[in-house]
Formats: structure tokens, sequence, C-alpha cells
């Protein structure tokens, strides 16, 4: 509304003067006082706090009369969870025009900021010991915004927090929360972040999209994105966005919102959350450690289950090509004694040419052509515990010209109203790469009752212990929706929509706890549903924005945001031959990083016959089941792993801040990560690499690989150890009866 009439004027005026008269008033008011309820702010005075479960909220005067809010905890009074910057604003508002525009998944905002607002006045404070609300206006020359700003203790270690533009307001749509930081303080999470993992001094929006094919890498992104305009991302896109963090200070902060979220780091001493609507909810989180930060924040997302015993015992091998392919390799494999968990054949479906290579047919049936005698397959590979896994999503294409299903869920889900729909309502046709396919309109109960009977009647039937849940990040924002629910607020929920349909078959059919799908995309409640992660399709390189240093860092920021059980591709996945292709140590070094993951999974890529492939040779062989044997004597201690991530949420493999956050070394380590509390894993990350330099903490630790220790008790240093192909930096903690236990299994099975 405007605020520029003399009568708004002079009661503006009015109440300043009364203000200052009854501050005046209560000037000695003792500084640690707790109010009653219903006071507000006119009657506070030089400091009062209001205390909220376990946490203790103070408005507190500053010399120069300017006030500020600090928000702490009753096991640390010391500590600021949260505050305010003296004298200035905590919240603003904005009118704003957004233009987004899609290419293949990938998204592009540009957020064209109208008028905002860049003055606040606190006018009332009510408390009732179960909640406080600060309520007054944001305002510029021409607008003033009333807004209200609600603190409620959700759990012992949690406070909620609520802030609301007043409904009536009908121009600013954005809504901002500002606070103070400082310049050395580091911010992690935020989901799966590949290019960086302190984001401090950057601006990060929170969308889940593709992830995009270089995101930066040069020359490929530019060729990507001249192919397909959009198409080769940035630093910032990816599969799994969270608007959550933790600081190298132990603060933590998460968004319960799912619209649209941009995180500003750039000014060194403060945060700026710009969220697109005119409500932001969401929690502070209080802890002594990293972990109990973790632990905190996963009681409200959501925790992962522990994985099954039959996939913690070997490698996941994936496969393409058919039945007589798959006894193929099998045969090779146990020649080198290759511990298997599963063959996870995607191509079950059967495949089709397309721009990048070969992609499967988007019909989630059997395809008994391409694989003659499934059934009987799969009994062979049961009866040496070999499992099989395939492969879904939630697009799909039209089949009527393919003899070889006997179902068009296509044409099921048009005839039926299950797809998405576009502004003329009809069947929203989702360009993939040249081919498009509709959409399942996840927001639709019928829509979601027959995809879970399409799991269980196709999927399950056919003897799958398992798939790989593909997509679910690309819902277009001009799309209509069964519920009526924008789109913009939908698209954020549809990863966690997916993971949860796939849930709800195995729980309607009782097999939690056995069968296993794992996801690309998430958003914030994802863990609470999906029972594993992959962090989605990185290039056949090296490097850090893309290829295998990006999966490491993705890894390790997502462990970090509550998705604890996560893995990538053995070898990455996206090929260009000739400008592209899988080298041999490049697949042999992603082995070694894999094995001390939660999940050893292979992947022949989206151009197989251009890849180095574990099965090219002797050799390949040969590595490959060293490194399943390796990943096979961790079973033991991944098991413990699971069942923590289970009951706390926490990653199976950890950025060495979770474990020493005393430590400053550790904040800007990239490339290393603990497996649990006992292991120190550095594998080579680089071509022709023959030694690493590996950072460890305060403490002597034991080389796996030479028995070697390094470190002191004192401080962590530096150490630079031997890295010959198929003995990756790997240590663990002197006394470690896991490091012990591992050591003998390695022996047993003949790898040390």
């Amino acid at each position: 509304m405007r605020s520029t009439s003399k009568k708004n004027r002079y009661i503006l005026l009015i109440g300043m003067v009364c203000s200052f008269i009854i501050w005046l008033s209560h000037c000695d008011r003792d500084d640690d006082a707790t109010d009653s309820p219903d006071q507000t702010l006119y009657a506070v005075a030089a400091s009062k706090t209001y205390q909220l479960g376990s946490f203790f909220i103070k408005i507190s005067r500053q010399d120069n009369n300017e006030r500020a809010l600090t928000i702490t905890h009753e096991q640390n009074r010391e500590k600021i969870l949260w505050s305010t910057v003296v004298g200035q604003k905590f919240i603003s508002a904005a009118e704003a025009e957004v233009t987004i525009t899609e290419q293949r998944g990938s998204f592009d905002i540009k957020d064209r900021i109208i008028s905002r607002t860049n003055k606040q006045t606190i006018d009332r404070i009510d408390y009732d010991t179960a909640s406080l609300t600060v309520t007054g206006t944001v305002y510029n020359d021409d607008y003033t915004i009333p807004y209200s700003f609600l603190l409620t203790a959700k759990t012992e270690n949690q406070l909620g927090f609520e802030l609301t533009l007043d409904p009536s307001n009908q121009r600013f749509n954005r809504v901002y929360l500002h606070y103070p930081s400082t310049s050395s303080e580091a911010f992690f999470g935020f989901g799966e972040q590949y290019t960086y993992l302190n984001m401090k001094g950057r601006e990060l929006p929170i969308l889940s999209q593709e992830q995009g094919i270089g995101r930066g890498e040069e020359p490929l992104t530019s060729l990507m994105n001249a192919i397909a305009p959009g198409s080769g991302g940035s630093w910032y896109t990816t599969y799994i966005a969270v608007p959550q963090y933790i600081t190298s200070t132990l603060k933590s902060l998460f968004l319960e919102n799912t619209a649209i979220t941009f995180f500003n780091f750039k000014n060194p001493i403060e945060v700026e959350i710009k969220l697109f609507g005119t409500q932001m909810n969401g929690g502070m989180l209080y802890g002594e450690t990293p972990l109990d930060l973790i632990e905190a924040y996963t009681a409200y997302c959501g925790r992962m289950p522990a994985l099954p015993e039959w996939l913690n015992n070997g490698a996941v091998v994936g496969m393409q090509g058919g039945t007589s392919v798959v006894m193929e390799k099998l045969s090779l494999l146990k020649i080198y004694d290759t511990p298997i968990s599963a063959f996870w054949l995607q191509d079950w479906v059967g495949k089709r040419s397309t721009i990048i290579g070969s992609q499967l047919w988007w019909n989630w049936q059997l395809n008994e052509e391409w694989y003659p005698g499934w059934h009987e397959m799969v009994q062979t590979l049961a009866a040496q515990n070999i499992r099989v896994m395939t492969y879904i999503n939630p697009f799909l294409v039209d089949v009527s010209d393919m003899p070889a299903f006997s179902r068009n869920l296509y044409q099921e889900a048009l005839d039926n109203g299950y797809l998405v729909l576009d502004e003329d309502g009809e069947p929203y046709m989702i360009t993939n790469t040249d081919f498009d396919a509709g959409l399942i309109d996840l927001s639709n109960p019928a829509a979601r009752t027959w995809f879970k009977a399409v799991i269980k009647d196709e999927v399950l039937a056919v003897g799958a212990s398992g798939w790989m849940a593909d997509f679910g990040e690309a819902l277009p924002f001009d799309a209509q929706l069964y519920s009526g629910e924008e789109a913009a607020l939908y698209h954020n929920q549809y990863p966690v929509e997916w993971a949860r349909i796939n849930r709800e078959a195995l729980e309607e059919e009782g097999r939690v706890g056995d069968v296993v799908f794992f996801n690309r995309s998430g958003f914030t409640r994802s863990p609470a549903y999906s029972p594993l992660f992959w962090l989605g399709d990185q290039t056949v390189t090296w490097d850090g924005n893309d290829g295998l240093k990006s999966a490491i860092k993705g890894m390790l920021s997502g462990g970090m945001s509550g998705f604890s059980l996560n893995h990538s591709d053995i070898g990455g996945y996206t090929t260009f031959d000739p400008i592209m292709s899988r080298s041999r140590e490049l697949l042999c070094r992603w082995m070694e990083a894999n094995a001390f993951t939660a999940v050893f999974r292979t992947h022949e890529g989206n151009q197989p016959e251009n890849n180095i492939q574990f099965y090219t040779d002797g050799d390949t062989l040969r590595q490959f089941a060293t490194m399943s044997k390796v990943y096979k004597a961790l079973a033991f201690y991944r098991k413990i792993l699971f069942q923590e991530a289970a009951q706390k949420g926490y990653p199976v493999a950890r950025h060495p801040f979770l474990q020493y956050p005393d430590d400053e070394n550790v904040l800007a380590l990239e490339y290393q990560w603990m497996l649990g509390p006992d292991f120190m894993v550095a594998p080579v990350t680089e071509e022709a690499e023959t030694s690493k330099k590996v950072y460890l903490p305060a403490g002597v630790w034991i080389h796996i690989w030479t028995g070697t220790a390094y470190g002191t008790t004192s401080e962590g240093g530096w150490c630079t150890v031997p890295a010959p192909l198929g003995q990756p930096p790997v240590f663990y903690k002197q006394g470690s009866e896991a490091g012990a236990t591992f050591v003998a299994n390695l022996k047993a099975a003949g790898v040390l």
C-alpha cells in the first residue's frame, strides 16, 4: 500500500514518539530477564530474552540504540545460532517478473526486479511461551508491506521460522531473509553440488534439473550449447538441489518451501536468501558437531533405510546386449572370482538408436525378443546368489509400432488422462534427445495407482530385485497438473513424489528392505523415500566440472544434505567419440574410488562400443575383480554405516570436516573423504598420477597397502604416498579394530 499521504506520516510520527517514551521508562530492565506473554516491542527495554523450548531469543539494544536479534540454545548460551545485523534490515521484499526457459530438462532463470524495499520496522512482539511473533513493515519510498516473522520450537534441536508478507499485498512476490556471516565462514550442503563444495562468495539457485553436459568444461560445454542451447549446463546445475546448509562455524538452516530459492553468499559478511513467493518456512538447527546437525536435519527430511545384505557383498554389474551377452560376461567374471551382487540390465525393454548413441524404449515391459529366455536366466543367476536389476523412469513413449510389447503404456496413460498437460490442455510432449515423451502426472492419485501397478505387474513380476528410477527433474514450469497446483511449486516436489511412488509400490508388495531402486533426482524430502541415490550422468573424464572429480564433490556435498547412501557410475556415462571416450586408466581409477563408497556399480555409458569396459581384456577384468574384492572386504564395516544412516542420517562417505570440525585444514579438501570415522580415502584423480599428496588430521594413520604409519598425534599434516594402479591411497586410524579387520579380509581374499 502507499505510505506517502500526510495522514500516514502523522500516524507514523506519533507512533515513533510513543515508542521512544515507553523505551525510556524501561531502560533499567535486567539484561537477562525473561518476559511474560503478549508483550510488545514498545515495552522492550535495554535487553529482553524470550525462551522457546530449548532456544533463547534475545532482543538487545546496542550503544547507539540500534537493536539486534540473536538466537542461542540452552546447551551453549555463548554460541549464536542465528542473528540479525545490528541496525540493518533482516527482512525485505521485491516485486519481480521471472522468465524461465527450458531445454531438455535444463532451465534458465531470469528474474527481473521491478521494485524492492530497503527499510524495515519492528512494531510488535507477541510471545506466549510456545511461539514468538515479530511483526512490522518493510518499505521503500513508494510502498509499505506488513510482515510477520514467527518462531516456534519444533524439536529440542530445531527452531522453526515462518516469514510471511501480508496476504493482502498483491504486488510484491519475492521475500528475502538477511543475516550476518564472516568472511571465513564456509557453507556446505545444498544437495549434490558438483563444482564447488564451499558456496561462500557465490549465488546459488535451488532448482532440481538436468545437470548438463560439460557444466563449464570447455570446449565441451560450448559444443553442447551449440547443438542444443542450454544443454551444456553450468556450475550450479544439478539433479538434486536442496535449500539447506551446514557451516564451518556449526550453524545450519534449511527451508521447507518447494519454490525456487536463491542463496546469495557474495557479500563476505552477509547471507541473503531470496524466495519466489511471499512465505518462507524453514528451520534453524543446533548441534555441537557437524554430525549432530546432520542428525537434527535428517529428523526433518527423512533417513534412508539400511541397504540389504545382498547388495553389500559384491559388484552391481551394468550390462546390456541380451541374454547371451549376459551369460558370456558371467563366465568371464567367474574366471577371476569376481564378487557379484547383481546384474543391472537396464536394456530389459530393448534399445533404440538416438543422437547420443543408444537409449531405451521407454515402455516399462520386458522385451523378450531382446532377452529370450529371461526367466530361465533370472533363475540361473539366482542359483549363484546374483540378483537382477532393471530400469524405469516417469516418461512414456508410443510403441504402437513395436510388436515386442503387449502393452502400450503411453496409450494407456493418454486414454486415462494420466499425463502432464501443456497450456492448451494437450499432453505435454517433452523432448529428450531426438524424441519426445509424455510425463506421468504424479499429482493425479489415479495415475499414481496405475503406475504402481505397472511396477508390480511389469517390473517386480519378472523377478527384478531393484531398478534405476531415472529422471524426475524435468517438469516444465508451464505445465498443467491434475491437482491444479502450480507447476512452479510442484517442480522441485516432483522428484520427491517419483521416489515416493516407487517406495509405495514396494510397501504394498511387502518388499521394502529386499528390493532396492536408486534415483538421480531429488529434493529436500527425497531421503525419506529413496533407499539409494546415484550421482547422475558424469562425462568419461577426470575434470572437476563434470567428470570423476565432480562425482566425488557431489557425493560429499550430498552427504551433508541427508543423502547418506550415494554412489556414481564407475567410469562415468557421457561419451562423445572421438572427442571424448573413456580411457583404461580412468576406468581403473574410478573403480578404486568407488570401492570405498556405498555401492560398487558399473555403467557401460551411452556409447558402450567406444568406451574401455571392465570386460575389455584380462587386465581390466583383473582390476575389476580386485576392486570388487576390496569392496566386499569392507562389507562388515559398511553394514555398521548403513545402520548409522538409518538411525542418525550420517553419510557413509563423509567429508573430513564431519569428523574433524576443529581442523581448519580439512575445509578446503575436495577429493578425499572418510569412510565412516575409521578410514581416510584419497583416490587418484589426475591422469598419469602415480603418487598422491594426502592430508591426515592429527593422529597416527596406517597405510593399507604397506602398513607404514603416517602422521603425529599432536597435529595434522600432509604426506605423499605411492599410488600404483590397484593401490589407491587409503589409511585407517592406528588402533582401529575395523582397520585391522579390513586388512585381514584383504589378505584372506588374496588382494593384500
